[in-house]
């Protein structure tokens, strides 16, 4: 059984071999929000995404790929946020999770509301058709019990 140190060089062995395999067209096909789509490259190298981000030589070997494929424009030139942001570890927000549950129901609400007021004037046109209904009847001495 290999060790960690084995699998993460086989991981990277296998990464510069699909690298040598693979043509321009075949890397515009897993372009996904401006840069390799992790999991593509992870199913074409047969190692998981996690890998990708927590062996070193795999993730700067990757990087070098999609600087390369920048230079070619194949891959969109990184903004001067993305540069300085590249590798700082992301902020957990908790309460994505909250405002995502927020906006959904916000809008089920929104979609609620919007059904009502169309009943409301229903039934507001409705009342006011029955009231003349009812004031000629009582004019004309056909009061109903």
């Amino acid at each position: 059984m290999a060790n960690g140190q084995q699998i993460a060089q086989q991981n990277l062995d296998a990464f510069h071999s699909w690298v040598a395999t693979q043509q321009d067209e075949d890397f515009k096909q897993i372009i996904f929000r401006g840069q390799l789509s992790r999991s593509e490259v992870a199913k074409a190298i047969g190692c998981g995404k996690s890998a990708l981000n927590q062996n070193r030589k795999l993730r700067d070997a990757l990087k070098q790929l999609e600087d390369d494929l920048r230079d070619r424009d194949l891959l969109p030139p990184l903004t001067d946020m993305a540069k300085n942001e590249f590798d700082k570890p992301q902020k957990y927000d908790n309460t994505s999770n909250r405002i995502a549950l927020d906006s959904k129901r916000l809008s089920s609400l929104e979609a609620e509301n919007i059904e009502l007021k169309a009943k409301v004037k229903e039934l507001k046109g409705q009342l006011e058709r029955f009231g003349e209904l009812s004031e000629t009847l009582s004019e004309m001495g056909f009061m109903p019990r």
